[in-house]
């Protein structure tokens, strides 16, 4: 039986290790051999196993994305760039967006599934945030900048009628597919290696935050909060261009630790008292390690946060922003911190595994396979696949 051909579509490659990289490498584990399309493509050599040998196809956005980060400045041409792809020979169009990958081009043959990390936020909700950090808040440039994200709004929403199928990375972001798109989705949650943040060791007096140090993350609000708390001992990883700001302001009893390697990270992770979290996630699989390390959590009570930790079981929430509520969280969580049990919060975490993840997302592709009308190849290879899955349970049950 001849194989469906598969592109497997991203918005751009710059980190081996970012959330929405990890579901690109996970989806190449359920469909090994997929093509690979991106905007650019900046992983360096050594870092580019999970991309399992993928042939990558880069637009033209290649020669001009330079190796800084602030992409952000390249979004007036993406919604071109992402169009110039050209997937016309493929059968099966996987889409991994959180800013214009949806909006590759398919035709009417064509079975186009997106998941979506979010919205293009940029162009949506952080529309204030992204004219303040490009330097646009103010003057003339506003308001035609103002402009072309109405542009990108308009691109955004057209192009979700391109998408045949919409799989959400949680609730938080279902609901916003639906409150900008108007389409429903299905939830899978993305893919958290659970098994590399075991637990162990024992707990110290002292709380952590592992987070890239961007406004939206609001870990200036926790500096606040332990201004309040001077007996407590606040530990901050991560870099990013709030660094040296926050290292101004952060009171004694703070310190920032900057970028650490993996094993001292998940090290911080495993001794901490609780791991806190202030930002409006739409998943935060930072919150998840943390679990998985049989960590409690404090964490702002919004977002994807809502979603992956259990009220007063795997952790404590507070409902606003404000740093009086942030302390007087940490001091609800220390006076009930004995019933939290590390193997229940770990127990937790593991419902978010990369193994749930495949599972999920393959039998997702493969039904919408099946009920396709317009391709009897993509049918035909869904239920031969379908068919060798419930076999190989079947042998094993038997086994």
């Amino acid at each position: 039986m001849n194989a469906p051909r598969i592109a497997l579509v991203h918005d751009w490659l710059a980190t081996s290790n970012g959330g929405s990289e990890r579901v690109v490498a996970q989806i190449l584990k359920v469909f090994p051999g997929s093509d690979v399309f991106t905007l650019f493509d900046r992983i360096p050599a050594g870092r580019r196993t999970f991309l399992d040998a993928s042939k990558v196809t880069t637009s033209f956005l290649q020669r001009l994305a330079g190796h800084g980060g602030k992409y952000r400045y390249l979004l007036p041409a993406m919604p071109l760039a992402i169009e110039s792809l050209d997937l016309s020979s493929y059968d099966l169009v996987l889409s991994s967006s959180h800013a214009v990958a949806k909006g590759v081009l398919t035709g009417p043959k064509q079975l186009h599934i997106c998941y979506c990390h979010t919205p293009i936020r940029y162009a949506w909700d952080l529309q204030h945030q992204y004219l303040a950090e490009s330097g646009l808040a103010k003057g003339p440039l506003k308001y035609l900048a103002m402009a072309m994200l109405q542009y990108i709004r308009m691109w955004d929403y057209r192009t979700a009628s391109g998408v045949d199928h919409f799989i959400a990375n949680s609730e938080f972001v279902a609901r916003r597919i639906q409150k900008v798109y108007h389409r429903e989705s299905t939830v899978i949650y993305p893919p958290v290696n659970v098994d590399d943040f075991p637990v162990a060791g024992s707990r110290e007096d002292f709380y952590v935050v592992v987070a890239r140090l961007v406004p939206y993350k609001r870990v200036g609000l926790l500096l606040k909060a332990f201004e309040l708390l001077p007996e407590r001992r606040l530990l901050v990883i991560g870099e990013g261009p709030l660094l040296a700001s926050l290292r101004r302001e952060s009171p004694a009893n703070v310190t920032l630790l900057g970028s650490q390697a993996f094993d001292s990270m998940r090290d911080y992770l495993q001794r901490a008292r609780a791991f806190l979290y202030a930002a409006e996630e739409d998943f935060g699989i930072s919150i998840v390690e943390a679990q998985a390390c049989g960590t409690p959590v404090i964490s702002y009570g919004s977002g994807g946060a809502r979603e992956t930790v259990i009220g007063n079981e795997t952790g404590v929430f507070f409902d606003q922003q404000t740093p009086e509520s942030v302390a007087d969280a940490i001091r609800t969580f220390e006076s009930t911190e004995n019933q939290f049990s590390p193997e229940l919060i770990r127990a937790n975490a593991q419902r978010f595994s990369a193994e749930a993840f495949r599972s999920r997302y393959r039998s997702f592709v493969l039904k919408g396979c099946c009920a396709q009308q317009f391709s009897p190849l993509l049918r035909n290879w869904a239920e031969s696949q379908t068919e060798s899955t419930a076999a190989r349970s079947a042998m094993t049950a038997m086994s």
